[in-house]
């Protein structure tokens, strides 16, 4: 073999490059890639990339992103809606118009960005819960093998 046999293209290199969290999962990107999409819907989780094929079994933000959007989204939009009554103390109407929208867009526009980073983050910090090490050595045995060959 020679040379150029053994060292791997300049593409595959900057494919597997590790890339961090919110690089990628913010934007609803493959955490191993970030080319390809985590999500296939709104929020539903792709069974592998369709990219590079990195399984997606691992990927578990159970809560989490609600959590996230309970306590730094909704909380301030909350805390808005109660200010206007206090302050201008206006018709139910404007509630309804103003109240609704905000409680919306605090809620259900940070879930997927934050459900990206949350699995982006299992895959990079390799968390895995007891009794799944067998799982993640599936999941990165062929990357590591890749990294140990170049």
């Amino acid at each position: 073999m020679n040379e150029q046999e053994k060292a791997p293209a300049p593409q595959d290199q900057e494919m597997w490059r590790p890339r961090s969290a919110i690089e990628t999962g913010a934007l609803g990107r493959c955490p191993r890639c970030g080319t390809g999409h985590i999500f296939h819907g709104f929020l539903t989780v792709r069974d592998r990339c369709e990219v590079c094929g990195l399984d997606y079994s691992f990927a578990d933000p159970a809560d989490g992103p609600a959590v996230f959007v309970q306590l730094f989204a909704c909380v301030p939009g909350v805390i808005f809606i109660v200010m206007l009554e206090i302050l201008a103390r206006p018709g139910l109407w404007v509630h309804i118009a103003v109240g609704i929208p905000v409680l919306i867009l605090t809620t259900v526009l940070p879930l997927r960005p934050i459900k990206g980073w949350l699995i982006a983050a299992q895959y990079v910090n390799k968390a895995q819960e007891a009794g799944t090490a067998q799982l993640w050595a599936k999941l990165h045995g062929d990357a590591a093998e890749r990294n140990s060959n170049r």
